[in-house]
């Protein structure tokens, strides 16, 4: 970009440059007639980002035109998504004045900064998942280092704040930012070391906030907001690092609003240990809220159970699947209500059906109190609670004493329905600046203004019709443009006919136009009066938006109602339509699960018959299973859908099996699959090590462990080295575990550990073709399948052949695998003695020997046969 002196440039570029300099790190849109646009540097990363043409304005004495790009003003919002989407923020800067009133340059200003998290347009979310702004703060060095974490969704209202006390180890404080997924991250610019730990885990946008920006006191600010006099009442009145991340949260949106906030107007604590902590690997190979591979919501868990009707309802069963229950008293509340809406479809039914036509309360409440919501928004409302009476009166007869206390939270809040009904047109146009938004009736006012201007557009059609008789010109017309006002037009043909009392004003190509004193002084009428009209409808828009918002508490109170409701009547719907069953969850250690299925595998099934399994896992002999089989058989399946299944009970929904009994794990851990991590300069083996090591380090005897081919990512030797020593590991420490492995080595555990069983993907051979029963038995299996998987593959024939081939020789060979496990030990935990991993198989010759009568045999017939001993075994 060329630079250019401020003197050289015009005024409205002045006043652009003017305002980025007071925000150099935001792009800005500036508003110029129908166009946003953006100059400079600005100006050539937004062409670049929208792939939109690059234009420029002369700039007096100087030989380069200044970088110019464009938006149409009617879609701004589109093209903001995708610069947002690219994680850029943008400071929106509208005209405040009426350009056809200003004296010289138009006022402008910054109305809004639009950021990844503090979005709250319809066009820019995700309407079935929240959109949260986190910050992380640390706390003063002391015994226990404190990092409070703040979250906000400014599009829901939603306020949370917690403190976690493990010292400085940041992994914890990761894992919760991860389990938050939030589009931006707060940090205050002196902590380094947090914002680079965030930056290379978390792909939330990351904003730096200086010391200068934020409140001197977070306590008294926090007050200020709340209108409180103390924060007792939120739970957070002893909080330190916390409160600062709250206060940095609510500095920040009210910077990026340029208003107050006044639907968030409580913050709520929690607890990082209320629920089951599930780490990225787990979400990820899980596939709870996308596929692994194409990352397609359809695929995944969420998709299965999302039968919710509403918007809000969407959102609060993600976050129910992201953080499951540790409760066993919170589950059963959750499970007494489902089974309530289970057990009475018509009921169920009936809910369903008067939920289907609510609007996502919590944001439009949330655009109503940022002054962002237009007249649609405030008659989408209205529409909508005048649907809660019908879902308390219908859920109400529900015999559940959860769903009935919700019914009492269903205020329907006549006031807002009343007043937005008496106010707002039915059918109000898009924008609010061009009438037609307020009833007749409403404001008197406003019905003089409207009755003004209806009367002059009446004089003006009989004035047509006047003229056309007073002059006999039977073609005249009295017409309207935004340049010359009101006008009567004349053809060519009829120019001797006009009046001496005409005034010409202009000539076309079919003829003449003109004005007369009293058309004009109507034209003034009427144009004033529109004016004024349009102007008082905005502001009685206005006054009507903010009666609104004050009452944005009431109204998120419903919508968390309504939310509830319809997760647990979606639950129970998926329920009856799945065949799912109530669990039993208790705090014991048996974790049973009969004829489970995977619940998204059996729905992707197109018509196949998906074959169920049987689970026992306690802290007795089925503590840890070790399963074989062949690839693609079905052990990944089994595995993913016990813990699928335990998730889902914690969680409080019923279950795909015939029965299940799931004693409260504290913690998921899966280890699936291989993939790498490239641009942390990871390999695939060694991100397979990370990962189990966390799974060692962190996993306890109440934990579920799901592992997968553990060690195939290095040399055979040390991959079954490494993989026998982690399944031993785990069932020293007491953790339920499904192991499944080709290294069926492992099946030997089962000898020297009394809590490890054998189990096998059974598997039927005809003709050296395989088919897959997809049904786990007890006992090992030395056989993977591996050429034949490779055949149906369609690997070509001559490489299966010479596979096969290969094979051959290798087993013709294996003793030299099994006479390296004679040298592996493992240190016994109850003796000294160091005992043998794997028994080698005898020698043929050595049980020769210990079988020969020594005492028979003559001196020529012994050489004889130590002569055939020594090349049998040179021969091997």
């Amino acid at each position: 970009m060329p630079s250019v002196p401020l003197e050289k440039l015009t005024p409205m570029l002045r006043q652009y440059v003017q305002m980025k300099e007071e925000r150099p790190d935001v792009l800005l849109l500036m508003r110029v007639g129908d166009f946003f646009e953006a100059y400079g540097d600005d100006a050539e990363l937004i062409a670049r980002e929208l792939n939109i043409t690059l234009t420029g304005r002369e700039i007096q004495g100087m030989a380069e035109r200044y970088p110019m790009a464009g938006v149409p003003h009617h879609a701004l919002e589109r093209y903001l998504a995708r610069l947002v989407k690219r994680g850029h923020k943008v400071a929106v800067c509208d005209q405040v004045e009426d350009p056809k009133q200003a004296k010289g340059l138009v006022k402008r200003q910054v109305t809004r900064v639009v950021t990844p998290g503090t979005l709250v347009e319809d066009a820019l979310l995700d309407a079935r998942s929240n959109n949260y702004l986190v910050a992380a703060v640390l706390g003063s060095p002391g015994p226990r280092l404190l990092c409070g974490v703040g979250v906000i969704d400014v599009s829901t209202g939603e306020f949370l704040v917690t403190e976690l006390t493990e010292g400085a180890h940041l992994g914890r404080v990761l894992e919760e930012i991860n389990r938050l997924n939030p589009s931006e991250c707060l940090v205050p610019e002196d902590m380094e070391d947090l914002a680079e730990a965030i930056r290379g885990a978390c792909p939330a946008t990351l904003t730096r906030i200086g010391r200068r920006d934020l409140p001197r006191s977070a306590y008294d600010f926090l007050l200020d907001h709340f209108g409180t006099a103390t924060l007792r009442g939120f739970g957070c009145d002893d909080y330190t690092a916390g409160l600062d991340a709250a206060a940095a949260l609510l500095v920040y949106v009210k910077s990026t609003h340029m208003s107050a906030v006044p639907h968030i107007r409580t913050l709520a604590t929690y607890s990082a240990g209320d629920g089951m902590a599930l780490d990225a690997p787990t979400r990820r190979n899980l596939e709870l809220t996308q596929g692994i591979y194409d990352h397609a919501r359809g695929k995944s868990l969420l998709a299965v159970l999302d039968q919710t009707l509403t918007s809000m309802g969407g959102r609060l069963l993600k976050k129910w699947l992201d953080s499951p229950l540790l409760s066993v008293e919170r589950i059963e509340r959750r499970l007494d209500a489902v089974e309530a809406f289970f057990e009475d479809p018509i009921v169920r039914g009936d809910v369903r059906d008067t939920l289907r036509v609510v609007a996502d309360l919590e944001r439009l409440i949330a655009r109503i109190s940022t002054g962002t919501a237009n007249a649609r928004d405030l008659v989408a409302l209205r529409l909508s609670l005048l649907q809660v009476p019908e879902v308390a009166e219908r859920a109400a007869t529900i015999d559940n004493e959860a769903i009935r206390s919700l019914c009492v939270e269903l205020d329907p809040l006549t006031e807002v329905t009343d007043l937005i009904g008496r106010a707002i047109a039915a059918e109000p146009p898009l924008s609010v600046r061009e009438g037609g938004l307020i009833r007749d009736g409403y404001d008197a006012e406003l019905d003089e203004l409207r009755g003004l201007s209806r009367g002059g557009k009446s004089w003006i059609a009989e004035r047509e019709m006047q003229e056309r008789e007073r002059t006999g010109i039977k073609s005249l017309k009295v017409g309207f443009n935004s340049v010359f006002g009101y006008y009567i037009e004349v053809t060519r043909a009829n120019l001797s006919l006009v009046p001496k009392d005409y005034i010409r004003k202009q000539t076309t190509a079919q003829g003449e136009r003109y004005i007369t004193p009293d058309l004009k002084e109507m034209e003034a009428r009427i144009l004033g009066a529109e004016e004024k009209s349009t102007a008082r409808e905005y502001d009685l828009f206005c006054g009507v938006r903010d009666a609104v918002a004050a009452l944005a508490p009431a109204v998120l109170q419903v919508a968390q109602a309504i939310a509830r409701i319809d997760v647990v009547a979606a639950l129970a719907e998926v329920a009856a339509t799945n065949r799912y069953v109530r669990p039993v969850v208790d705090t014991g250690s048996v974790l049973e699960i009969k004829a489970g299925r995977h619940p998204v595998v059996e729905k992707l099934a197109e018509g196949a018959v998906f074959i169920p399994n049987d689970t026992l896992l306690d802290d007795g002999p089925n503590q840890v299973h070790v399963i074989t089989g062949p690839n693609s058989s079905g052990k990944s399946t089994v595995l993913r859908q016990v813990a699928l299944i335990t998730l889902l009970a914690q969680v409080g929904s019923f279950v795909p099996a015939d029965a299940a009994r799931i004693g409260i794990v504290d913690r998921i851990f899966t280890r699936v699959g291989a993939h790498d991590d490239l641009a942390a300069g990871q390999s695939t083996f060694m991100v397979e090590m990370t990962e189990t090591a966390n799974i060692l380090n962190n996993a306890t005897e109440r934990s579920l462990v799901i592992l997968d081919e553990i060690g195939r990512g290095t040399s055979t030797f040390d991959g079954v080295s490494i993989a026998w020593a982690v399944a031993e590991f785990l069932a020293g420490r007491g953790c339920k575990t499904l192991f499944a492995t080709h290294y069926h080595l492992l099946n030997d555990l089962e000898k020297s550990h009394p809590n490890v069983r054998n189990f096998r993907i059974a598997v039927k051979e005809t003709n050296d073709r395989i088919i897959w029963l997809r049904k786990i038995v007890a006992g090992g299996t030395d056989k993977s399948y591996g050429i034949q998987v490779a055949r149906m593959a369609g690997l070509p024939p001559e490489v299966v052949a010479r596979a096969g081939e290969i094979l051959t020789d290798l087993e013709r060979n294996d003793r030299a695998k099994r006479d390296l496990a004679r040298h592996a030990s493992v240190s016994a935990r109850t003796q000294k003695m160091q005992m043998t991993l794997f028994e080698a198989e005898p020698h043929p010759v050595l049980e020769r020997l210990k079988t020969l009568d020594l005492t028979v045999l003559s001196p020529i017939e012994a050489l004889n046969l130590l002569y055939g001993m020594q090349r049998e075994i040179k021969e091997k």
